[in-house]
């Protein structure tokens, strides 16, 4: 069976005194999640607006990532799929974590 949908993604970016807001809007044509991400310019620090932008933007698509997992994580259960296996992070596994002697 052959599926195929278009997910639109914005970015929406805002920044007021040293403050940088971004919002991640998903539209999937049925419904719409929002992820919200900031970052905070430290007084000490040469503003650099970019930086603030990737930071916020990167945080709201973060924050939007997780309710998507969540959100299919709800929809498996309500099929009776198995519970998902514990996310425990990034990083290699135990078992096949490279020795010290790995290339």
């Amino acid at each position: 069976m052959t599926h195929a949908e278009e997910w639109k993604v914005g970015v929406y970016l805002i920044e007021e005194g040293g403050t940088t807001k971004a919002r991640a809007v998903l539209d999937n044509g049925k419904s719409m999640m929002v992820g919200r991400g900031t970052a905070h310019c430290n007084p000490q620090d040469v503003e650099v607006p970019a930086i603030g932008d990737e930071l916020a933007a990167s945080r709201a698509m973060r924050d939007l990532a997780g309710q998507l997992m969540r959100a299919a994580d709800r929809d498996l259960a309500a099929v009776g799929a198995a519970p998902p296996a514990p996310r425990t992070g990034y990083g290699w596994p135990e078992d096949s974590a490279p020795g010290p002697n790995s290339p």
